[in-house]
């Protein structure tokens, strides 16, 4: 996972999924179980920054409910890093007159 800081007030969430030796099938419905919780667990109320999830070819093999785990984690990680980021991007705003 990458964040960014964004410029907007909300966040945004980015996919890929390679193909892995995978079928379109499973490509599509990894690409549609990651939309759902990305939908579900990391944007409500999330800090205003631009997230890619890069899918890992162990990610094919995962129920529902471990990739709902994994996203939980990295909703933590990004709750966690985001404040000190903002706050350097708030102080930098303010030094620059913006």
């Amino acid at each position: 996972m990458v964040a960014s800081l964004l410029r907007l007030d909300h966040a945004r969430v980015g996919l890929v999924v390679p193909r892995h030796g995978r079928s379109a099938v499973d490509r599509n419905r990894l690409k549609r179980r990651l939309r759902e919780l990305a939908r579900t667990e990391l944007l409500p109320g999330a800090p205003a920054v631009d997230a890619v999830l890069h899918a890992r070819p162990g990610a094919y093999a995962l129920s529902f409910d471990e990739l709902r785990a994994t996203t939980r984690r990295i909703r933590t990680l990004v709750e966690r890093a985001a404040p000190p980021i903002l706050e350097s991007a708030a102080t930098d705003a303010a030094a620059d007159g913006v």
